[in-house]
C-alpha cells in the first residue's frame, strides 16, 4: 500500500542558500502531523514546494500515487491539498459568506455543485461548524483577528481537500481564541481529514497531534511522537532548549 502524502530527497536552494535539504518523510491517511523549528528552518519552504508555489530543485512530492511536482497551485488544489497561509489576507470587501464561496469556483467543485444556491449552502455550513455563521453577511474587513483566523481556515475547508496544511494557525491569538481554535481543528482531523501543522506555540501543538517533524538548517532533524522530540538531544540543542518537555502533558 503506497503512503497517502510521500516527500522524497525534496530540496530547494535559492542561489548559494539551501532552504531545504534531502528532506524525507511520509504521512499516513487520517493523521496529524506537527512540523516545528526555528525561524528559517525551511518549514514554510517546504508548505510552499507542497502546495506548488514553490518548484523543488531537487526531489519529488508524490500525493496519493501522483506527483505534485511543477503542478500549478490551483491543479495541486483540485487533487485534494489545501492550506492557510501565517498572514491572513481575506478578500476585505466581500462578505464572510462570499469569501468562503471563492474556492467552490474551482474546477473540481464547479463540476461537483453547478447551481449557486447549493455553493451558498455549503459555505454556510462550513461557518456554522467553525462558528462564524452569525457573521457570514458581515465584511471580512470587519472581523477580529481571531475571526480572520477561523475565515482562513473555512476557506481551506471549502476546497474540500483530503490533505489540509495550516501554517502558524495560531499566531496572534489569545489564550481563549487559541482554545478555541484548537477544538475546532481537533474536530475537522476526527472527522477524518489528514492533517499537517507547522506551529511555533508547542504546548498547544503537542495537544494535537501525534507525531512531530524538526527541521533545522532545511533538514529533518528527528522525526517522533511528542514525548519523544522533547527528549531528542538534536532537538533540545537546536530549538526546545533543556525546558522543552514542559511542553508535553505528563
Amino acid at each position: 500500500m503506497s503512503n497517502f502524502l510521500e516527500v522524497a530527497s525534496l530540496s530547494m536552494t535559492f542561489g548559494g542558500l539551501h532552504a531545504v535539504s534531502d528532506l524525507d518523510f511520509t504521512v499516513e491517511k487520517k493523521e496529524i502531523v506537527g512540523i516545528i523549528g526555528p525561524n528559517g528552518a525551511g518549514k514554510t519552504t517546504l508548505f510552499n514546494m507542497l502546495t506548488g508555489f514553490l518548484v523543488p530543485t531537487g526531489g519529488d512530492v508524490i500525493f496519493k500515487g501522483e506527483s505534485m511536482v511543477r503542478k500549478k497551485p490551483h491543479q495541486i488544489v483540485d487533487r485534494g491539498i489545501s492550506r492557510t497561509f501565517q498572514i491572513v489576507r481575506p478578500f476585505q470587501q466581500l462578505s464572510v459568506l462570499d469569501n468562503v464561496m471563492v474556492p467552490h469556483l474551482s474546477p473540481k467543485n464547479r463540476k461537483r455543485n453547478k447551481r449557486r444556491g447549493e455553493n451558498q449552502r455549503r459555505s454556510a455550513r462550513i461557518l456554522d461548524q467553525i462558528g462564524l455563521g452569525d457573521k457570514m453577511n458581515l465584511f471580512a474587513a470587519d472581523l477580529s483577528h481571531g475571526d480572520l483566523r477561523r475565515l482562513e481556515l473555512a476557506r481551506a475547508l471549502a476546497a474540500e481537500p483530503a490533505l489540509l496544511l495550516l501554517d502558524e494557525p495560531f499566531s496572534g491569538l489569545a489564550s481563549k481564541e487559541i482554545e478555541l481554535l484548537l477544538t475546532l481543528i481537533q474536530n475537522v482531523s476526527e472527522s477524518g481529514l489528514t492533517i499537517i501543522i507547522i506551529e511555533h506555540k508547542l504546548r498547544e501543538l503537542m495537544k494535537l497531534v501525534k507525531r512531530v517533524i524538526t527541521l533545522n538548517f532545511g533538514k529533518k532533524i528527528a522525526d517522533g511522537t511528542p514525548q519523544e522530540i522533547v527528549k531528542d538531544e538534536a532537538v533540545i540543542k537546536a530549538y526546545l532548549g533543556k525546558g522543552g518537555k514542559k511542553f508535553v502533558s505528563s
